[in-house]
Parts: C-alpha cells; structure tokens; sequence
C-alpha cells in the first residue's frame, strides 16, 4: 500500500463521480469497471486493475470534455493522467 496507488484509488472515484453525472450513460460499461476495480484495490491493495481501467476512464472523460468541457474539471485530468503515466507499484 503506497501513497501514489492511494493517490490513484482517490482519482479514480473522482472520475466515478464524474462519469456518474446524468448524460453519460454511453459509458456505463467504464463506470462498472471502475467501480469494481476501486473496490478490488480497496480488498487486496493490488493496483493493476486501477491503472488498467483507469486509462480507459481517461480516455471516456477527454471524449466528454471534448464535447461539453464544462462537464469535466481539468484538475480531474490533470491528476489522472500525471497518477497514470507513473508506473505501478504493489
């Protein structure tokens, strides 16, 4: 358990709570995993999955935002993608 994968785990249920919002039901599917995920680390610490699915709700937020950029903070961003590009650690 270390302080980059908690700070990953903490982005990421930000992103939930974003993809969770009204209108975007197109990406239930990412919500699902991510949702799994975070409850997966929370059980076994173990971080892949956060760092797997994570990039996809990345990728689903830059398309929203790309869209309505209102809809999406650019702190939440920024903080996701700089906890994705370090690399994992168990």
């Amino acid at each position: 358990m270390t302080e980059q994968n908690e700070k990953l785990r903490d982005v990421c249920q930000e992103a939930l709570i974003c993809l969770n919002k009204p209108g975007n039901a197109a990406y239930d599917e990412v919500k699902a995993k991510l949702q799994y995920v975070i409850g997966s680390y929370n059980f076994d610490k173990n971080p892949v999955g956060l760092y797997e699915i994570g990039n996809l709700a990345f990728d689903a937020l830059k398309e929203i935002s790309a869209e309505k950029p209102r809809k999406v903070k650019k702190a939440l961003l920024k903080n996701l993608e700089e906890c994705l590009s370090l690399e994992p650690v168990s």
